[in-house]
């Protein structure tokens, strides 16, 4: 288990445990260089540095949704984060002065531990699910929500910020 930092709040229940509101399910599976939480990047940016590809392997039933993907330079993964705590509300990221709450942060310790990924899509082979990426931040055998196409025109906010950000 993840040991508390100073200032750190875990949640009453573990939504872990609790009845499902939603019928989510897993899509395909992440291969990745990353098996152990210490080696594994804690962002994109750090993830496009090793120089390491993965690959997304989409299972048979939803290949077909695979079809016009390769249209997109990049895109958008969403995964879900198996091996994150999800009963941290406020959490004290090492390289931070003071505790915050789950949502003014990027860990995937959070109740819903989604991931949010933009790739360069590299390849796609529709017929065996098979989308290799530049770069991924999360582990081995990571579990994939959904995929949708990244669009520069809708999705970049060039003038976005977030005041005294602490980038890692």
């Amino acid at each position: 288990m993840f040991e508390a930092r100073g200032g750190e709040q875990r949640l009453e229940h573990d939504p872990a445990t609790m009845p499902a509101d939603g019928g989510i399910v897993f899509i395909g599976r992440i291969t990745s260089s990353w098996t152990t939480r210490e080696t594994c990047p804690k962002n994109m940016r750090a993830a496009r540095e090793t120089g390491q590809p993965a690959t997304l392997t989409i299972d048979a039933p939803y290949r077909d949704g695979l079809r016009g993907l390769e249209r997109a330079s990049h895109l958008v993964i969403l995964s879900w984060l198996h091996h994150a705590p999800r009963n941290l509300i406020v959490q004290k990221p090492r390289h931070a002065a003071d505790a915050k709450g789950v949502f003014g942060l990027r860990s995937p310790a959070r109740p819903n531990p989604v991931g949010l990924h933009v790739a360069k899509l590299v390849a796609l082979d529709i017929a065996t699910g098979r989308i290799d990426l530049d770069a991924i931040d999360v582990l081995d055998g990571t579990p994939i929500i959904d995929i949708k196409p990244y669009f520069a025109s809708t999705d970049a906010i060039p003038e976005a910020t977030v005041e005294g950000r602490e980038e890692r």
